[in-house]
């Protein structure tokens, strides 16, 4: 049964199934070590988890054999993160709870829901309210560095306005050059030139980007800016919320030592 509301489970699951790496964290953050059953091979946090939980397969590849021997009382998906169809098998058989997050405001939500379904309640309107302040105690930035986002390699791929890391990049003083793209658009190396970018940043995951990688973009662009970006304080939803603005505050400052015209 796909959950259309937190008030159409009638209690609170003992076996949870979780298909989201940063939702698999903000669980831990909850305390559920109990209840929580099954992740998949992409949760890597935390550490004692990715050791000893049972793994389902990937986010986009879940191992549905494996789920129906677990047997959950509730699975919790993302619809992006994983793959509509599968979720609607899993559906069939058990409780499912599908998040849609794409700005900080859709995690409050997120957030809120799972402290519902999972008798957390308290304990998620502290991690809100912790967060949100963290966030207020962000500096005004009144001119956003124009920066490219790069997710992916051969081809390369950004992440366009209507993202998570979209909105992320707003609250780190970034202005996303691919903003009227919608989604993870493929793009060129000469569409980033003809944008006027000042910074661009090759994100750990999903391709692991290294430092080699800047080498071989920096010869493209010779008078741009490029480092390295964590891509779980950009991309990840849950607890993880808490570690961002801190992140964010250290690489604006490097940002704004290296980039022209600052």
């Amino acid at each position: 049964m796909l959950l259309a509301s937190t008030n159409d489970l009638p209690y609170y699951p003992r076996k949870i199934i979780s298909l989201v790496p940063s939702q698999t964290e903000l669980l831990h953050f909850f305390g559920l070590e109990k209840e929580v059953i099954g992740i998949t091979k992409f949760c890597i946090h935390p550490h004692e988890w990715f050791k000893n939980k049972a793994r389902i397969g990937g986010t986009k590849a879940v191992n549905i054999n494996m789920v129906q021997k677990l047997r959950p009382d509730l699975i919790i998906a993302n619809k992006e993160e994983n793959v509509k169809e599968q979720v609607e098998i899993l559906a069939k058989e058990f409780a499912v709870w599908v998040t849609d997050v794409n700005n900080l405001d859709d995690a409050f939500i997120m957030i809120n829901d799972i402290g519902e379904l999972t008798d957390k309640k308290k304990e998620a309107e502290k991690l809100i309210e912790n967060v949100k302040n963290e966030f207020l105690n962000l500096p005004h930035v009144p001119m956003p560095v124009r920066s490219c986002y790069i997710i992916w390699r051969n081809p390369y791929m950004t992440i366009g306005g209507d993202t998570f890391i979209n909105d992320m990049m707003k609250h780190c003083g970034l202005h996303n050059i691919f903003s009227d793209e919608l989604r993870y658009p493929e793009i060129s190396l000469e569409e980033i030139k003809n944008r006027n970018c000042q910074l661009i940043l090759l994100s750990s995951e999903p391709y692991p980007f290294k430092e080699n990688n800047i080498k071989e973009m920096q010869e493209s662009f010779p008078g741009t800016k490029i480092i390295l970006a964590d891509g779980e304080m950009f991309s990840w939803y849950g607890s993880r919320l808490l570690l961002v603005p801190d992140y964010f505050r250290k690489l604006y400052k490097v940002v704004l030592k290296s980039v022209s015209g600052f």
